[in-house]
């Protein structure tokens, strides 16, 4: 991973931890009914930019030549899509009757619910010099904390379509007309949603600070932060030890990317989805620590893990390199 990759993610931490200072000195700025109106601009535009501006910057030629590796790509989504949320679920089952802070147990499972981002995973992929670019957006909050939510299913399905879903395809169709364009300029895409994303952030816990109902332990913060790191580096294992069977036919490359696409979840994602799905919820901020805490986790044990995964690919191909037999 190269240095500017490592500040900008640095920089951005910093960022999260500094908008949650302010939104806990002056909450009522960015509280629901305050000046900034988040019900309105972050609800409805703050979203939609996020994805308008993913649909700009998703090079929609190197989507389709990733979906062409088909058996990395149902590797990634059963993982994913199916085992990760399923295994949290049963181990919050044990937990549940803990004095864990219960809403972020349910943050736990909007962790495992997320998708992989398209930033994080694919940065520490090419770092290691695999291969890259699994985008998937599943929705299986809504099965396993769908009843959690104060908003109707079709109107969380119809924000969803306007403000995800719609505003990705026009960003697509954009791109289509003023491709050579942005490829020139190579516009700032990752500044722009991060900037974004801290103004939902920022919001989402002045509507926490303002409600004077909410009390998070510190016990439960500890907790909730060693399962994070636990689940990650336990994930991870599970997954290079799964791909590296012979019998599944992945090269040391397609492992590098099946470790990270399928333990990383994305923040960019998931905070605007949380926003809708739990809208009008007064511990919307509790359920959205556990995905602020595995964020930077992601990104440090990534970075930490990099130059021994680096080690053991380069290592392999040599010996693939010397197996196969001469002319």
């Amino acid at each position: 991973m190269g240095l500017l990759d490592r500040l900008g993610k640095e920089w951005f931490m910093l960022c999260i931890v500094l908008v949650i200072v302010l939104a806990k000195m002056d909450p009522s700025v960015g509280a629901k009914g305050g000046p900034l109106k988040p019900e309105v601009t972050i609800t409805y535009i703050a979203v939609s930019a996020i994805f308008f501006n993913s649909g700009l910057s998703l090079k929609t030629e190197e989507l389709t030549s990733a979906l062409m590796h088909i058996k990395l790509h149902l590797f990634v989504q059963i993982f994913t899509l199916a085992f990760f949320p399923t295994a949290i679920w049963l181990f919050l089952q044990m937990l549940s009757v803990t004095p864990i802070n219960e809403w972020l147990l349910k943050g736990l499972q909007t962790v495992g619910c997320m998708p992989p981002p398209v930033s994080s995973a694919v940065i520490l992929t090419k770092a290691v010099g695999g291969n890259e670019g699994i985008i998937i957006t599943p929705l299986l909050l809504l099965i396993f904390l769908g009843s959690s939510s104060s908003v109707p299913f079709t109107s969380i399905f119809s924000q969803l379509s306007m403000t995800v879903v719609v505003p990705l395809i026009i960003g697509q169709i954009v791109r289509r007309y003023i491709k050579d364009w942005l490829e020139r300029r190579k516009p700032p895409f990752g500044t722009i949603s991060s900037c974004v994303l801290l103004t939902i952030i920022y919001t989402t816990f002045c509507d926490t600070f303002s409600n004077t109902n909410i009390d998070l332990d510190g016990f439960s913060l500890l907790v909730v932060l060693f399962i994070i790191f636990s689940v990650q580096l336990s994930f991870m294992f599970l997954t290079f030890f799964f791909s590296t069977r012979n019998n599944l036919g992945f090269t040391p490359a397609d492992t590098v990317a099946i470790i990270f696409c399928s333990t990383h979840k994305s923040l960019t994602l998931g905070i605007p989805m949380l926003k809708i799905v739990f809208a009008g919820h007064e511990h919307l901020s509790l359920i959205s620590v556990p995905l602020l805490i595995y964020h930077p986790a992601q990104i440090l044990l990534g970075s930490l893990l990099v130059p021994s995964i680096k080690s053991w690919m380069v290592s392999r191909q040599k010996g693939v390199k010397l197996m196969r037999p001469t002319v």
